[in-house]
């Protein structure tokens, strides 16, 4: 258990550079907010419903996070601040991080029947900040959803996901650098070292200096010709008496 814990804690810090130590991360209120969930869901499971539900409560008053007791959830999920929802039917994956003010939320059928109603979130899943994730859909391993994205379809594996409704950005998964983008929302260098920042800045630089002197060549060809032609002729109107 204790090597589970470490490699829990390891993981989160990996995905976060603000700890210096592991000892910050185990006063994360994402790290206790699964902790609590872990005895929820056992107490679930055991149809123990309300001291699940009891203890669901103590865990968001304390942390700021509600996960559902009935909620599936795998390994080292990184949930990153607070006010961060998870519904009954939804099911987690390995190593997924989930910024804050995201909602894993259902459907409320009309017929009163439960059922599957959130969405599954595959491993390596990234939700950035903000994030609605509706419905009993998937959304595929290594997926990333955009800051306030809008999700209620199923989402293929490696896409990004952005806007609302949210649409795919159409990058395909072997393009994701460095395997890890902050708040799931691409750029174009999510982790760029300065250098490679200020060789990039200068190449697209000398690239738009490039495009702006053939268009002024273009433009003083297009003046030439224009002076150099003769004036078109001017048609008088007849009018009759």
């Amino acid at each position: 258990m204790f090597k589970r814990l470490i490699a829990y804690v390891d993981s989160i810090e990996a995905r976060d550079p603000a700890p210096r130590s592991r000892w910050e991360v185990l006063l994360y209120p994402g790290l206790w907010a699964v902790a609590f969930h872990r005895v929820a869901h056992w107490l679930f499971e055991g149809r123990l419903y309300f001291l699940a539900r009891v203890v669901n409560h103590l865990a968001r008053f304390l942390t700021g996070i509600d996960i559902h007791p009935g909620a599936t959830i795998g390994k080292h999920l990184f949930l990153e601040h607070g006010f961060i929802t998870i519904g009954e039917t939804a099911e987690i994956g390995d190593n997924v991080t989930i910024y804050p003010c995201a909602t894993l939320g259902g459907t409320n059928p009309t017929n009163g029947v439960g059922g599957k109603r959130h969405p599954t979130l595959q491993d390596n899943v990234i939700v950035g900040s903000g994030a609605q994730i509706l419905g009993p859909i998937t959304v595929g391993q290594r997926a990333r959803i955009g800051a306030n994205a809008v999700v209620t379809e199923d989402v293929p594996e490696g896409a990004t996901m952005v806007g609302v409704k949210a649409r795919s950005t159409l990058v395909a998964a072997e393009t994701w650098q460095r395997e890890f983008i902050p708040y799931g929302t691409p750029c174009t260098e999510p982790c760029s070292d300065a250098a490679e920042l200020v060789g990039a800045g200068a190449a697209r630089l000398a690239a738009l200096e490039g495009e702006v002197a053939a268009l002024r060549a273009e433009l003083a060809a297009l003046r030439a010709a224009r002076e150099g032609a003769p004036a078109p002729a001017t048609r008088v109107k007849r009018t009759g008496v």
